[in-house]
């Protein structure tokens, strides 16, 4: 991901998971390690489409769906892929066989956040690094296990909402609209 999808992806954590709609700058420049101008940088559309409102010394988010929406558009999933396979087991099944330092994604993160799952799924999204390679391996049939790289702010092992919701936006799969529908449904009941 680019730095400035950390900082939506924050940004967004802090309304939807921490009621929290007032931030700083600095505060999320420290926070990411990341420059003061690359969250000014990731600001300036989010003002333009009216979704933040600069104050003096901090800022309010008014609009987060906008945010999500924006970083849907400019997410590129494919090229956070690391490794992809085939796995001839049942999701449920590869599920179980992952370590315990990734963190679900895409389907999987949302049945494992909310105990359902509104479709059938046949694939597999996490975020990990390149040591799952050894654990599955590579062969040439259509993959069903997708690594997606795993980064220093991501806590626990199920992605945030912001993130599962981006990363469904961006899944070509027929199945990826129904957990979006979904998942907009439980967004839309805590912004309200």
């Amino acid at each position: 991901m680019k730095k400035i999808e950390f900082v939506y992806r924050e940004m967004l954590d802090n309304v939807l998971e921490k009621k929290n709609n007032t931030l700083t700058q600095s505060e999320l420049s420290k926070r990411l390690k990341v420059s003061l101008s690359t969250v000014n940088h990731a600001l300036k559309p989010l003002i333009k489409m009216n979704s933040v409102e600069i104050r003096q010394r901090c800022f309010n988010i008014i609009d987060a769906k906008k945010i999500l929406y924006h970083w849907a558009s400019i997410r590129n999933l494919e090229k956070d892929i690391i490794y992809s396979t085939r796995v001839e087991l049942p999701v449920q099944e590869i599920e179980k066989n992952m370590p315990q330092d990734i963190v679900y994604a895409a389907y999987s993160g949302y049945r494992f956040r909310f105990k359902d799952a509104p479709s059938d799924y046949s694939e597999v999204y996490v975020y990990g690094d390149e040591s799952l390679e050894k654990r599955f391996k590579k062969n040439n049939s259509p993959p069903n296990l997708f690594i997606l790289k795993k980064d220093e702010f991501m806590k626990g092992n199920v992605a945030s909402l912001s993130q599962l919701f981006v990363d469904l936006w961006n899944i070509k799969a027929w199945y990826a609209k129904d957990f979006l529908k979904a998942l907009e449904v439980k967004i839309n009941g805590l912004l309200e």
